[in-house]
């Protein structure tokens, strides 16, 4: 089982910036990287960003390119989201999620994540 800790979330005016950090307990040569979904509420849990512990691959989704960026520090086990001109519909419960490599599906879809942290708050007001 792999363990995830997400931190960093909180309260910012929009146009500001906040860090999220996800660490992990471990990692083996059999996982692809970890990525960041977030879930606003009564909407269902959408993919942000994804990253490989290479850090070869990265994937993001459209609404969030050119304001968010994603790296990973192996040899902390953690990844890092960074947000940048933060809007108000960003608000969101965070969560980091492990995938394995060759997940059957896209790496944007909560289904090819097999373990999830409990998630951080971001809330932005305007």
């Amino acid at each position: 089982q792999v363990q995830l800790v997400e931190s960093g979330g909180g309260l910012v005016q929009a146009g500001n910036s906040l860090r999220l950090s996800c660490a992990a307990s471990r990692r083996t040569f059999k996982d692809f990287g970890l990525g960041w979904f977030r879930q606003a509420p009564g909407k269902e849990r959408e993919f942000v960003a994804a990253v490989s512990w290479s850090g070869e691959t990265t994937y993001f989704a459209d609404s969030v390119k050119g304001r968010f960026t994603i790296s990973g520090d192996n040899a902390k086990n953690t990844v890092y989201l960074q947000m940048n001109s933060l809007k108000p519909e960003d608000t969101a419960v965070y969560y980091c999620a492990s995938a394995p490599k060759y997940a059957r599906t896209s790496y944007a879809s909560k289904t090819a994540y097999d373990y999830w942290g409990q998630g951080t708050q971001v809330t932005v007001s305007s």
